[in-house]
């Protein structure tokens, strides 16, 4: 059992360690997939020499213009082939009310594909329609957290929320999920918005303006950005990355400072499932040297036990028993062993992960790849680290084997 114990650890570490390094691949993954392989996210981003000199406070107050505009968005639109659609938003941090309670959030302006771009899925109602971003509508969409600071009792849907002296009528409410940041103001779960409401573009405009005026060190900053977010949709996969090169270079000649930020989520995917493989590598290399200590410990027992066999052997081989028999003898002795601690590994391997789910949150992914190559390279093992010492009990003189004591 203290022979076996070496090839049960090593193939439960081999399996975990594949099954938690391939559900953090997964999630790691499953964020750039969310955003679309066919999609291409551009983002205002404040020049650095300006962000610097507003913490700093250095110079007077003044007007700040950057970011991405509603010209780039028509020439990218119409000069680049392949681009099948474009959603642009516009995010200001506003206080949203129903009656007492209040709660500070993001106002997203944008389209009535934002949903399906994200992959958001509605909880209850619906996105607002064509018409009513054409009419400049005061209707409103809530993320659930939103929803559930605002309405704590009540159903949000049919009721109004106020924002600035404007109220606006909820006609649907967001999905709940975990909420993770790929940076700002980006999504990446699978069927949930963060801690946002969703309003038409054109009401955003109309009702906000494109300047915002907010307190700094050295007074008061007002800042005008058109457009905070782009989703580029492309027509073609394959074509993703050359698009997105393309974007890159219209912007470069559009803005005289580098106030954009351009993500391709395929181009992260491929990165992100590069990174995963050699993760994968590496935790099945460390795990992998369990089962070899677990094969030496094997042949360890095994010339341990031709030693002490020595006058069965010799027995046996008096009796016109072959090298090639007790050859085999040993070979099956080993891989017996090693056979039947791959299944027991194989059984904690596929438990583990489940523990680490179940009480730590972790995802873990047991794919069927890991328990049959665990489990073979472990009967492998039991047949290369057998082969020495049968091999050296074959080699014994049967005369020399009768006469041990």
């Amino acid at each position: 059992m203290l022979t076996v114990l070496g090839i049960v650890i090593g193939v439960a570490a081999v399996i975990a360690m594949l099954a938690v390094s391939e559900g953090a691949s997964f999630e790691s993954q499953q964020q750039f997939r969310d955003l679309g392989a066919t999609s291409i996210l551009l983002k205002s981003v404040k020049p650095a020499e300006v962000e610097e000199s507003s913490n700093r406070g250095f110079g007077p107050p003044q007007a700040v213009i950057y970011g991405l505009t509603q010209a780039d968005i028509l020439t990218i639109r119409n000069t680049i082939p392949g681009v099948s659609n474009v959603i642009a938003s516009r995010i200001v941090k506003k206080n949203v009310w129903n009656l007492g309670l209040s709660m500070n959030t993001d106002v997203v302006g944008t389209s009535v594909d934002y949903p399906s771009s994200r992959n958001y899925n509605l909880r209850a109602g619906r996105f607002f329609s064509e018409t009513e971003v054409r009419d400049h509508a005061n209707v409103v969409v809530l993320s659930d957290e939103v929803a559930n600071e605002l309405f704590p009792i009540d159903n949000p849907i049919g009721q109004t929320i106020k924002i600035d002296s404007d109220y606006y009528n909820i006609v649907g409410i967001m999905e709940s999920e975990g909420f993770s940041n790929l940076g700002q103001n980006q999504a990446g779960s699978s069927n949930s918005a963060p801690s946002r409401i969703f309003i038409p573009f054109t009401a955003s405009r109309s009702r906000f303006g494109e300047t915002t005026t907010r307190q700094t060190a050295g007074g008061m900053e007002s800042e005008t950005v058109e457009l905070h977010e782009a989703i580029i949709q492309v027509d073609n996969q394959e074509t993703v990355i050359q698009v997105g090169e393309i974007i890159e270079q219209i912007l470069q000649r559009r803005h005289r400072d580098v106030d954009y930020a351009i993500e391709i989520p395929l181009a992260l995917l491929r990165q992100a499932e590069a990174s995963a493989l050699r993760d994968q590598i590496v935790a099945g290399a460390i795990a992998g040297i369990s089962l070899l200590v677990g094969g030496i410990g094997i042949m360890n027992i095994m010339l341990a036990s031709v030693t002490e066999r020595t006058r069965e052997i010799g027995i046996r081989r008096a009796l016109g028993a072959k090298k090639k028999d007790i050859i085999a003898q040993f070979l099956i002795e080993a891989v017996i062993l090693s056979g039947v601690g791959g299944l027991i590994g194989v059984v904690l391997g596929i438990i583990i992960p489940f523990i680490i789910s179940t009480f730590w949150g972790m995802t873990t992914i047991v794919t069927p790849i890991a328990p049959i190559l665990a489990f073979s390279i472990s009967a492998m093992i039991g047949v290369i680290f057998g082969i020495y010492p049968s091999m050296r009990a074959a080699d014994m003189d049967p005369v020399e084997a009768l006469r041990h004591e």
